[in-house]
Formats: structure tokens, C-alpha cells, sequence
């Protein structure tokens, strides 16, 4: 009896694979609907052969961790590039593979490239090596092959993927001068504090001053990095440890997440680049084809927060029910009050945080904009038309506000290494005047 290889939704909306033995697919979609799922895909269920399982992998080398975005970007662009002039695509594969350098791509390559050779599709294959080739990238060559326009879906993702870099390198390269600013402060305070200070502080012993309590304050600050200098990355990383666990469970996680988009500044270009990414992952997949229940599903896991987690699920459930995009996104864009983001504030921002939090307890996370455009998006039947649009005037505000923060940056960074080098100086030359003001007065 044939096996179909199955994908469904319960009635909760967690997706559900699965494989069924029965008579036909038509007896097979009918089990599942009895056992309360909803069919979103059904295949025959092809057995590989054992000797394709067995076949011996070879010219695989070590390597750890996901392969680079920029490397999978590379990539995607170079195998539509070969799709386009017609190569097969075992071919256009092997020859990636052969040029790729060792690492996590070159053995992915090699796992997709047997596993095409033992009769799976390239979905199929590419859907083994998650390292690689993650939810979204799988379901848009999975329709690229069931529409016949695998080169189309190539060069969608291809665009998708460089869009994505473009704003990560726009991001990195903004936060290169600062970074380097507070570590190039952070050397010359510890040379300051670590042998300047001590040399002053013994010439002030040596002639017994009474120190003001600036100087005073600098010396014992001095003393208490000297001695507990271990503190100073212990105490980022104790804070790095105490978000990750808390982010473990799903409570803290949505705290966080929400936390992250309430705060001052940051927080609207945390929201405004997941509206970006999601709107544009969505809008991808609709253009290739992948169904809405499935094309909601992969946007809300890329959207990598809880909060637009929890707005999508709420999207997918009404989109089954009937409903439209734009109304479930329009009703659920409002987060609710949440004890654990209250929590974070309370905790990084003590009293003057739990305040902040009270005053956007009614920020809305979704512009109007973006529920008009999906509106009507929806109503033209031109719905990844809109989603691409408001992907890029998304893409352009997060690039001007990050420009904005930076040239903000800058004079602050000075005006406050500025004030900390200047409030040394300050502390040391203060005794330091009055010992020569008392040794150039004549004696009585």
C-alpha cells in the first residue's frame, strides 16, 4: 500500500508533517480531515533507495554554526545566474560546489547534490541541510518547481537575500565609528586610571594634602577598578546570562521582545526594520506562489520576535476563519499589557522605566499605513505589489533614522569623553595648584 508524506494544520493552528499509509491520496486526504487536520499538501511518498542513503560522502571537511547570509546570498544569485542560461540543475549544483570553499556551504552542496542524485527534489533535498537553507528559502524553490519557474523564484530570493544584506551592511557600517570611539576611550581611561592616577595619588601622600572629594572620588574609583577589575566585563556578561535565560521561556521572551520595542529611539527602529523584513519575506512568497496559510506560517517564524510572533498567529487563525489580512492585523497591532516587559523596564530603567512603559502601553507597532496598504492590497488583488512597497518605504525610513542616530552619536560621544577626560584633569590639578600655591608662599 502507497505512503503519502503529508503537511497539515490542526485545529490550534501548529503545523503538522506527517506520513500515512492509504489506498489512494483521495482516501488519504479524507483520514487526515477525520483526525481534524487541515491538508495544505500532499505528495506520494517516494522510498530512496538504500544505497543512495548509504553512498559514502566524500571531499566534506569540519566545520560548525549556519552558513554565512552573505555566502548564501552569493550563492543564490550565482544559481540563478546558471538556471537562467539553461543548465541542469545537478550541473549547475556540482560546479557551485567545486568553486565554494570548505565550510558549512561546500558541505551542503555535497548532502544536496546526493541526495538530487538518489531521486529527491532540489526542496526536498535542500529541506536535509538547515544549516543552509532555511523554512523560507525551501518553500519558495518547493513553489518555483510545482509553478515550473524555479529561474523566476531564484531571482526573487536572490533580490530578497541582497536587500537583506544591504540593510545589514548599512547598519554595520553606521555602528563601525562609534564602536571604535568608546573602545579607543576605553584604552586611554584605563592607561589614565591605571598609571596616571597612582602617581599623582603618591606625590599627594607624600605631602600629606587634604584631597577634595573629587579627587578623592577619582583615587577610590581607581582603587576599586585596580582591585576588582574582573567586575567590568562581569558584569555585561552576567547581564547577557540573565536576559538569555529569562528569554528561555516564552513569558520572558515576549517581555523582552516587547521591552525592546517600547524603549526611547531604538525601539522604532526595531519595529520599523521586523515591519521591513516580514512585510518583504511575506510579500516574496506570495509572488512565488507559496500558499497564504504556509507564506503566514514562514513570516511569522522569520519575524524572530514574540510580538509580531503573537500578531501573525493571530492573522493565520483569521485568515482560516475567512477573514482578511488587514482587519486581524488592525485589531492585534496594540500589545497588551505585559507583566514581564514591565519587569524589564522596572529593571533597567527603575522607577522613570515603569513610567515609560505606562505612557506607550498604547503604541501601536504597525503604522496605519501598512494596514492600508495591505487593504488594499487585498481588495486589487495586488497584495505582494503592496507588501514589496511598504517593505521599501520601511527599508528607507530604517536607513534614515540609523543615519539620523549616528550623526547624533558622534558630538555625544565627544561631549561625554570630553567630560570624563576633563573631569580627571579637574580632579588631579585641583590639589596639585593648591601644593604649589603653598609651597610658593613666602614663610612667616
Amino acid at each position: 500500500m502507497p505512503h503519502f508524506k503529508f503537511e497539515a494544520y490542526d485545529q490550534t493552528g501548529k503545523e503538522i508533517k506527517d506520513i500515512i499509509e492509504a489506498p489512494s491520496e483521495a482516501e488519504a486526504q479524507a483520514t487526515i480531515r477525520q483526525m481534524g487536520y487541515q491538508v495544505t499538501k500532499i505528495v506520494l511518498h517516494k522510498e530512496r533507495k538504500a544505497k543512495t542513503a548509504a553512498k559514502k560522502v566524500s571531499g566534506k571537511t569540519f566545520s560548525f554554526g549556519r552558513v554565512p547570509s552573505k555566502q548564501l546570498t552569493t550563492f543564490t544569485r550565482q544559481l540563478s545566474i546558471l538556471q537562467d542560461a539553461g543548465l541542469p540543475i545537478l550541473r549547475s549544483l556540482n560546479i557551485l560546489m567545486e568553486q565554494s570553499k570548505p565550510g558549512a556551504l561546500r558541505n551542503s552542496l555535497i548532502d544536496v547534490c546526493n541526495e538530487i542524485e538518489g531521486g529527491a527534489s532540489l526542496s526536498e533535498a535542500m529541506s536535509k541541510t538547515p544549516k543552509a537553507f532555511n523554512r523560507l528559502y525551501v518553500n519558495m524553490i518547493k513553489a518555483g518547481e510545482a509553478g515550473g519557474a524555479l529561474e523566476t523564484i531564484l531571482q526573487r530570493l536572490a533580490e530578497f537575500l541582497e536587500a537583506s544584506e544591504r540593510l545589514k551592511r548599512k547598519i554595520k557600517s553606521a555602528m563601525t565609528y562609534p564602536v571604535a570611539v568608546i573602545l579607543f576611550a576605553t584604552m586611554i581611561l584605563i592607561f589614565i586610571m591605571g598609571w596616571i592616577v597612582p602617581q599623582f595619588e603618591k606625590i599627594f601622600v607624600d605631602f600629606g594634602l587634604e584631597l577634595p572629594w573629587l579627587t578623592n572620588f577619582l583615587i577610590n574609583a581607581t582603587h576599586f577598578v585596580k582591585n576588582y577589575w574582573f567586575l567590568l566585563p562581569g558584569i555585561p556578561f552576567c547581564i547577557f546570562v540573565f536576559i538569555k535565560l529569562a528569554t528561555s521561556f516564552e513569558f520572558g521572551r515576549y517581555g523582552w521582545h516587547l521591552f525592546l520595542l517600547k524603549v526611547p529611539i531604538f525601539g522604532m527602529l526595531f519595529e520599523k526594520t521586523i515591519v521591513a523584513r516580514t512585510t518583504r519575506t511575506l510579500g516574496t512568497l506570495v509572488t512565488s506562489g507559496v500558499p497564504i496559510l504556509e507564506a503566514l506560517h514562514i513570516t511569522r517564524e522569520t519575524s524572530n520576535n514574540a510580538v509580531f510572533e503573537r500578531i501573525y498567529q493571530k492573522v493565520l487563525e483569521a485568515i482560516r476563519d475567512g477573514d482578511t489580512i488587514a482587519n486581524p492585523l488592525k485589531q492585534y497591532r496594540c500589545p497588551p499589557f505585559h507583566l514581564g516587559a514591565l519587569f524589564f523596564f522596572a529593571v533597567f530603567g527603575v522607577g522613570v522605566g515603569v513610567l515609560r512603559y505606562l505612557m506607550v502601553l498604547q503604541k501601536r507597532v504597525m503604522d496605519d499605513m501598512v494596514i492600508n496598504m495591505v487593504d488594499v492590497g487585498e481588495q486589487t488583488g495586488e497584495l505582494d505589489t503592496m507588501l514589496y512597497k511598504v517593505a521599501d518605504v520601511y527599508d528607507e525610513e530604517v536607513e534614515t533614522i540609523t543615519e539620523g542616530l549616528m550623526s547624533m552619536l558622534e558630538p555625544i560621544l565627544i561631549i561625554f569623553l570630553g567630560g570624563i577626560v576633563g573631569t580627571i584633569v579637574i580632579a588631579l590639578f585641583m590639589p596639585l595648584i593648591k601644593l604649589i600655591t603653598s609651597l610658593s608662599a613666602p614663610s612667616k
